[in-house]
């Protein structure tokens, strides 16, 4: 039987989307991320969901990918196809978010890190504490956060994006909210009453109202990021079959600083 790693639930019209691996802080698996998608889809055609909500259990919102599924991505044979069909598995997730009709939340407690922190942008908004954390550290592991850079990129512009990109550095809540990353600012001890206003608020709204305005937003750039979702993949797949990657990897888990070499032309 397969291990139920995200959770559906449905209560006066609120649909809670939870990943629900908190030991390995809902760390991104080829099975959570399907089950994900599968999750989103089945509570944006549910009639009575008027609104969407993403959170993750434990002390994390989501770590990002799963470093031993990684690790054996990297030593298998078919390193490349099997990475092309994780990385399509991630644009799906974001695709199947950003397709929602009526307005998703995300709630941020934790560290939302590289693909956590790329399932966070595709939420029309984003309720966090001071102490979430979000970074994008690809670069340093030797590979590119290239199916989460469109989304940040339409979220903030490429100037305040760069620095995210390139240095993956960490910010916490309160910056993300001056970046405009996150809508929404509230701490811990009063998360769920901030959380319960906004779902108010939210619901407060005329259920196609609401719809016709998100598929109006949508019908400006919709299209176009599933366009550059799909040009990311590519290249995050390409990135991620590369020696930098394995370096990176490796590093990463030995816990010392990469050896990178410059490749001349």
């Amino acid at each position: 039987m397969t291990e139920r790693l995200v959770k559906l639930t449905l209560e006066d019209g609120v649909a809670t989307v939870t990943l629900d691996r908190p030991a390995r802080r809902n760390a991104l698996t080829r099975e959570l991320l399907a089950q994900l998608s599968a999750a989103v889809a089945d509570a944006a055609a549910n009639a009575a969901t008027r609104l969407v909500v993403l959170e993750g259990s434990g002390p994390a919102f989501c770590a990002g990918m799963d470093l031993d599924e990684m690790q054996q991505r990297a030593s298998a044979p078919d390193s490349r196809a099997q990475w092309e069909q994780d990385a399509a598995g991630y644009r799906d997730a974001l695709v199947a978010i950003l397709r929602v009709d009526m307005p998703t939340l995300a709630v941020v407690h934790g560290p939302a890190i590289a693909g956590g922190f790329g399932i966070v942008l595709a939420c029309d908004l984003v309720l966090a504490t001071p102490e979430a954390k979000f970074s994008l550290p690809e670069v340093k592991r030797g590979i590119s956060p290239a199916v989460v850079s469109p989304l940040l990129l339409y979220r903030i512009g490429n100037g305040p994006a760069m620095p995210l990109l390139l240095e993956g550095r960490t910010i916490n809540g309160n910056e993300a909210y001056r970046l405009g990353l996150c809508h929404y600012l509230s701490t811990g001890e009063r998360l769920e009453e901030s959380r319960r206003e906004i779902v108010a608020s939210l619901l407060s709204g005329a259920p196609q109202a609401l719809a016709v305005t998100k598929r109006l937003v949508r019908s400006f750039a919709l299209e176009q990021l599933i366009q550059q979702l799909e040009a990311g993949r590519k290249v995050s797949a390409e990135a991620r079959a590369s020696t930098e990657a394995r370096e990176g990897l490796a590093a990463f888990r030995e816990k010392r600083e990469p050896r990178w070499v410059r490749k001349l032309e």
